[in-house]
């Protein structure tokens, strides 16, 4: 499904035409990744009131205590995950279904788990509300995954664990790559981790700022 905006009746169309260009000075690349989030309309994802920051490089509230990440942060780990429409990917956090509408565009089939309920049925809402029809999603905890439909060939959470949970990395396909960010509360770094024939290989990207990815594989509360 790609999404279809009416670009007469879209205030923010220029908006979210400068944030595309913010992301490529800021060195996002993959034109797949920027041609969905040019057309995805950021500002359905937060509450009226934020609407017209939707489209600043930065977090924004979202309910139950938790944030939808800034642009860049998106397009840098949409990009990092590096899945085709051929691919299979697992999402933990769904939140506001901001990434998780990203990645329809650029994956074949997206599972997804949001641990609180209030979100999982906003995140469902919205899925329903644009039409996509390659997304899954569940309220469970997602630092268990979601071994069902394994193996992935992408796996990005969306919250700070405070080490890889080990059932993302059984999950995660032989040439797949699992990208999430790890740490303290306040000390995190952004990993991008390759599953190979000969065990992983570990990249880091920078130090980020997630809320906690709370279960029994992460953060305890």
């Amino acid at each position: 499904m790609s999404f279809e905006i009416n670009q007469a009746q879209d205030p923010y169309f220029r908006a979210r035409n400068r944030m595309i260009e913010s992301l490529r000075s800021k060195g996002i690349k993959d034109e797949r990744v920027l041609k969905a989030m040019a057309a995805i309309p950021r500002h359905s994802f937060v509450e009226g009131a934020l609407q017209a920051k939707a489209y600043g490089d930065h977090p924004l509230p979202i309910p139950g205590g938790q944030t939808i990440s800034q642009p860049y942060m998106v397009a840098k780990m949409t990009e990092l995950l590096g899945v085709t429409k051929r691919d299979k990917v697992l999402e933990i956090g769904a939140g506001s279904a901001y990434q998780t509408c990203v990645l329809s565009q650029v994956a074949g089939l997206v599972f997804s788990i949001e641990r609180i309920e209030e979100l999982a049925k906003l995140a469902k809402a919205r899925i329903r509300q644009f039409g996509i029809d390659n997304v899954i999603l569940r309220c469970a905890d997602g630092t268990l995954g979601w071994p069902e439909h394994a193996p992935y060939q992408g796996i990005l959470a969306a919250a700070a664990a405070p080490e890889v949970p080990q059932p993302l990395i059984d999950q995660l396909a032989v040439g797949g790559r699992l990208v999430l960010p790890v740490g303290t509360e306040q000390n995190q770094r952004l990993l991008c981790i390759r599953k190979t024939e000969r065990g992983i290989e570990t990249e880091q990207h920078g130090g980020v700022v997630f809320v906690k990815m709370i279960g029994k594989q992460g953060w305890q509360s």
